[in-house]
């Protein structure tokens, strides 16, 4: 039987087109997965069926019907998983860098939904054949804490607490330079780059809002890099990358929005060697926090920085005493 999913564009909302609207409200649906209700009329408008360039004026109730679960199509892979947490509706993991989250072109293997179908007896599959559980991502080479739902009731759960942006999300970066203030805030939209379609701009035509909250915690002054720790309001694409990037502050390694000459420029020989190292960005998922679907509690979760990265951090702190360290004496 189909899953309805109930919406109410707003009334004081501007114009909107339909196709839009629901990869925004729905976030745990594939955009294509969206097409092709649409295109079978399983999603209507004020009752009627209607096309994706549809525009929503205000006011409009809009029903959508998810129908069961499909058999996954990605294959069990033995991959090992670091488990932080696990019970019958969910799986917290610490992803590595590297990693891609589910199977798609170019990367239908050696994906976390290869490894979480060998792990686990069933995987939600509101998220497609090859998304099962998947409620949201970070980038294959961003480290750190991911949640997983087991079933659809957890999914839809998660799904609409990432919707309400009431899930806490802290990351951890390294970056070029020095930020003018100790905090701030980025609330730039983001959008597909009108050119370079594997990236994301805060120029696009077709944008949505993006807020990053930042603070620093290190300021290195022997190659200006700077460690700082960001929450995120919203959960955009390549957000955090894009919006530093953007701000002149682009993360060190970052191969689609970095500096490619700056690792030339550094004088010292030990610290571009340990920067080669990194797999990726140096952007690690450090806290995840969220409400438990069935039991109601707050869970939140944190992971130590990868060793790659937590190597440059250390030698960078070594000419920087005021920093923050876990209990162990490491960076956080």
């Amino acid at each position: 039987m189909s899953l309805s999913r109930q919406l109410l564009f707003p009334c004081d909302a501007p114009a909107q087109r339909l196709d839009a609207f629901l990869a925004e409200a729905l976030p745990d649906i594939s955009r294509a997965q969206l097409k092709k209700l649409i295109d079978n009329r399983q999603v209507t408008c004020d009752g009627a069926g209607t096309k994706a360039s549809f525009k929503l004026k205000g006011g409009e109730a809009i029903e959508v019907l998810v129908p069961p679960p499909q058999p996954c199509a990605a294959l069990a892979e033995d991959i090992p998983l670091d488990i932080l947490y696990e019970d019958q509706d969910l799986i917290v993991i610490n992803k590595a860098a590297g990693m891609v989250v589910h199977p798609a072109a170019g990367h239908f293997h050696g994906t976390l939904v290869n490894a979480l179908l060998h792990h686990c007896d069933d995987l939600a599959g509101i998220g497609g054949a090859l998304r099962p559980g998947i409620v949201h991502r970070i980038d294959k080479d961003t480290s750190g804490v991911l949640v997983v739902t087991k079933n659809d009731q957890a999914h839809q759960h998660l799904a609409e607490q990432f919707h309400q942006h009431s899930i806490k999300r802290e990351y951890l970066a390294l970056i070029h330079g020095h930020l003018a203030t100790p905090k701030g805030t980025i609330d730039k939209p983001l959008g597909r780059h009108p050119v370079q379609r594997k990236k994301f701009s805060t120029k696009a035509r077709s944008n949505k809002r993006a807020v990053t909250h930042w603070r620093v915690i290190d300021n290195f002054s022997n190659e200006k890099f700077s460690l700082i720790r960001l929450q995120l309001e919203t959960g955009r694409t390549h957000q955090i990358r894009v919006h530093l990037s953007d701000a002149g502050h682009p993360l060190i390694g970052d191969p689609l929005y970095g500096r490619r000459s700056e690792l030339n420029n550094i004088k010292d020989q030990q610290l571009r060697t340990l920067i080669r190292q990194l797999p990726g960005q140096a952007l690690h998922a450090h806290t995840l926090g969220f409400i438990h679907p069935r039991t109601g509690e707050y869970l939140e979760f944190s992971s130590d920085i990868p060793a790659p990265l937590g190597h440059i951090i250390t030698y960078l702190q070594q000419g920087a005493p005021n920093h923050e360290t876990d209990r162990n004496g490491r960076p956080i």
